[in-house]
Order: structure tokens, then C-alpha cells, then sequence
């Protein structure tokens, strides 16, 4: 048993290790490790919509279909029409797509579009800026992706990046 628990702190520590040296800018510290942060009342999923509110520990944020928080990346330069969160980053930052250029939304008043994503499809823009969960987001609520090597954040209805509350990563 203690050897699945190193197994699985270890894999834990790894994917974090992956996710800062990924997406990163050269010479930015996460700073301190920490706890999983996680909201005590978890965001609804809203099968209709592509993208909606929900309600995690720093109010309320636009989570996606499923009811997983989104995020920002703040090496996203807005209205550019691309991602710049390629490769080993949109393994652990995926994006938020829909299946049309017009995304289904509820309760978000940012502006909503769409480009074409590192994969090809379309990913949902928010204010001109590309949307992406956190693969370390297991269930609505989670903001385990908040602060995140001083670069991703957590995003409004209105589409401002929340910087309050960093995580432990």
C-alpha cells in the first residue's frame, strides 16, 4: 500500500513538474507546494451549453459543458486568433471547444467566438482570449490550475482573469 501512495505522490508531483516546465515562461517559479484547492458547493454542468457559470471557492467563474473550471493563459495574446499553448501544454491545459463557431453559452457575458485550436477545432474564445480546463481539475469546482506558474488563471463571466488566491502549484 505505502508504494501506490509514493507511486501515485510521485506521478502527481511529475504531471505538476510537466505542466510548470510546459507552459512556463523561462525563469518563473511557482513559488510554494501546496494542498488541491476545491469549492465546498461544485459548479453545475450544463449540458446544453458549451460554456456556462458555476461557483468555485473564488466566486463565480465560466466553467465549461461539464461543469470544469476555465482558465486563461496569459502568454495568449487576445484577438490574435491562435493558441499559444502547443504541445505538452494542451496535454495539461486542454482546450474548451465547441462543435460550432457559434458556442452555446449560459450566463456569460464576455464576449464568446471561437479559433481554430492546436488540434484543429474550434476553440472557445472568451474577450478574444483562447479557454482551457486543467487536466488536474477532476470535478466541478476544482481550481487545482488557479496561479499556476504565475501564468493561468481562473476566468469571470464577464471574462477577466480572477488573479485572487493563488493555488499551491
Amino acid at each position: 500500500m505505502v508504494k501506490t501512495t509514493t507511486t501515485s505522490s510521485l506521478l502527481g508531483a511529475a504531471l505538476v513538474a510537466l505542466a510548470l516546465a510546459g507552459c512556463a515562461s523561462s525563469g518563473t517559479s511557482s513559488g510554494a507546494y501546496g494542498s488541491a484547492q476545491s469549492s465546498s458547493s461544485p459548479a453545475p454542468a450544463t449540458a446544453s451549453a458549451d460554456i456556462a457559470v458555476g461557483t468555485t471557492t473564488l466566486g463565480k467563474v465560466i466553467v465549461d459543458g461539464t461543469g470544469l473550471t476555465a482558465y486563461v493563459f496569459d502568454k495568449d495574446t487576445p484577438n490574435s486568433g491562435s493558441s499559444a499553448c502547443t504541445g505538452q501544454c494542451a496535454s495539461l491545459w486542454p482546450a474548451i471547444t465547441s462543435k460550432s463557431a457559434t458556442p452555446q453559452v449560459s450566463g456569460i457575458t464576455g464576449k464568446i467566438g471561437t479559433i481554430t485550436g492546436v488540434e484543429g477545432g474550434k476553440q472557445v474564445t472568451v474577450n478574444g482570449r483562447p479557454i482551457y480546463t486543467f487536466a488536474q481539475d477532476k470535478a466541478p469546482g476544482d481550481i487545482n490550475g488557479q496561479g499556476v506558474g504565475g501564468i493561468w488563471y481562473v476566468v469571470s463571466p464577464s471574462g477577466d482573469e480572477i488573479k485572487s488566491a493563488k493555488s499551491g502549484y
